[in-house]
């Protein structure tokens, strides 16, 4: 599987704080890498949540 990238995700924000800059809303949760990575290196299991945005093309 490849990795998840969270900025392609509707969950995901930029929380603009020092420490904890991603953010993920489905998850609950504020951290210094991107929400993917720290999902897999804490439960070896990549992230569940994901959900594509959909990009207009006009």
């Amino acid at each position: 599987m490849e990795r998840i990238n969270c900025r392609k995700c509707v969950h995901f924000y930029i929380t603009w704080e020092k420490t904890h800059p991603y953010g993920c809303r489905a998850m609950g949760f504020k951290t210094d890498v991107l929400p993917s990575v720290r999902v897999y290196q804490s439960s070896g299991v990549h992230c569940l949540r994901f959900v594509e945005k959909k990009f207009n093309k006009e």
